[in-house]
């Protein structure tokens, strides 16, 4: 059977009734205590965005309301000052050169060629073998030569039979005609016969030397001591005297030189030390200039200038003991032509160039700088010389110019050194002293450390 419901469901929050005899449903919390909570929170953060929002706006308007400071407060102050790398005026030694190019140029170079027809036998030489002069280099096939040689003697002694007999009978005729036995002419006759096989003996004795001189011309030997190239021609090939091509070509290494070409304007520097016998030093550079390669003297001038560039050509030799210069390469050349010395140095960075001349930024014992116009000698890699303007411990601006202006006050670093604190001076000497005095003994237990 079915049970009984109750006439009356309680409703439930749904709005459907329910049956009283079941469990009761949990109670569901109120919606507007959440929502009362909810509000709660809203005045909160709005409070905490204010704060931010005050000490945002308070730090930004110190920032941009504080009174600038000049740049000479910020340089005594340290808070201005402008950090630059100086150096120091010295003195020193530097040379003058004139530079060139050049190119390595053999003193000696050969080309072998066979001076008599027939074949190539041997070859007594490796490619790149360095030769000594009068080395057997190639032998040519002699026996042509050979068998000429002995018809050549043959002749002669004939033609020498020929001629003792002719004298004989000269001695015979002469001995007659001063009895009257036989005419004169007969005499003369045979005195011209006597002179003929005599000429005749001598040509046969041009041949027998020429024989024996194509038997020498058989064996080419080095006419020079130096590297041997690429063979030319292989043995067992025909060559001959009249060939364009040679048998192989002798370059002479030890010693080379270096023909390179001067302006004409720089002659004067170099021909009056040249002719007065002075050694010219010499230095080849690589492609690049960045790495000597060699080091020789002057050799001699050209005896022309060159119209078309205006350039004259020198050439100078080198020991080249260790084979680093090679025909044919191209080099950079610098002739030391004088050496001055105990002038005023300093870094080639510092000078600064304008439409008014050359001038650096010197420092003053105030730790700031000030323009200083300069006269420039001579230049030479990294150093250059000042004739007027600084002297020797002079501190001046190397790196770091680009904000630099008269009086500008600077943080100098000197290499080598630590950096000076911001408002120390520079002394004449070109340390830096603390506060701008010059630093000394301290006052304490007579200058004594403590």
């Amino acid at each position: 059977m079915k049970p009984e419901l109750p006439s009356e469901l309680e409703p439930t929050p749904s709005g459907l009734k329910r049956d009283p005899r079941l469990a009761p449903l949990p109670k569901q919390p109120p919606r507007q205590r959440s929502s009362k909570r909810a509000w709660l929170w809203l005045p909160v953060l709005a409070l905490l965005g204010a704060g931010a929002w005050y000490f945002w706006s308070r730090g930004s308007s110190s920032v941009s309301t504080a009174p600038p400071v000049s740049s000479k407060e910020g340089g005594r102050k340290g808070g201005g000052a402008i950090p630059v790398v100086a150096t120091r005026a010295r003195r020193g030694d530097i040379g003058v050169y004139v530079t060139g190019l050049g190119s390595v140029t053999p003193i000696y170079t050969v080309t072998l060629k066979s001076r008599v027809d027939g074949q190539l036998m041997n070859i007594r030489y490796k490619e790149g073998d360095v030769v000594r002069q009068n080395d057997l280099l190639v032998e040519i096939d002699e026996r042509p030569y050979a068998v000429q040689l002995e018809q050549a003697e043959g002749q002669l002694a004939r033609d020498q039979a020929n001629l003792e007999n002719a004298r004989v009978d000269l001695d015979r005729y002469q001995k007659l005609l001063a009895q009257n036995a036989i005419p004169e002419q007969q005499l003369a006759t045979q005195k011209a016969m006597v002179a003929q096989d005599e000429g005749i003996v001598k040509s046969d004795q041009g041949q027998i030397d020429a024989a024996k001189l194509n038997l020498v011309y058989c064996k080419i030997t080095a006419p020079i001591t130096g590297k041997v190239g690429l063979r030319l021609v292989d043995p067992g090939n025909i060559v001959h005297a009249s060939d364009a091509t040679g048998l192989l070509v002798i370059t002479q290494l030890q010693p080379i030189s270096v023909i390179f070409t001067i302006s004409e304007d720089q002659l004067p520097a170099v021909a009056p030390r040249f002719n007065a016998g002075q050694k010219l030093g010499v230095e080849a550079w690589d492609r690049a200039g960045q790495r000597k390669i060699a080091s020789g003297t002057l050799s001699t001038l050209d005896n022309q200038i060159d119209q078309t560039t205006g350039t004259l050509r020198l050439r100078a030799v080198f020991p080249n003991a260790d084979n680093s210069l090679y025909p044919n390469q191209f080099v950079n050349t610098r002739m030391l032509v004088e050496q001055k010395r105990g002038v005023v140095l300093i870094s080639t960075a510092a000078l600064q160039r304008s439409t008014n001349g050359t001038f650096v930024y010197a420092l003053k014992p105030d730790s700031s700088v000030t323009i200083r116009t300069v006269t420039v000698g001579t230049t030479e890699g990294e150093d250059s010389e000042v004739t007027s303007g600084l002297q020797a411990g002079d501190a001046v601006v190397e790196t770091g110019v680009d904000k630099l202006n008269e009086g500008t006050h600077v943080v100098a670093t000197f290499e080598g050194e630590a950096p000076a604190a911001a408002g120390s001076a520079v002394t004449p000497g070109g340390k830096a002293a603390a506060n701008g005095k010059t630093p000394g003994k301290s006052k304490r237990a007579g200058g004594k450390k403590r």
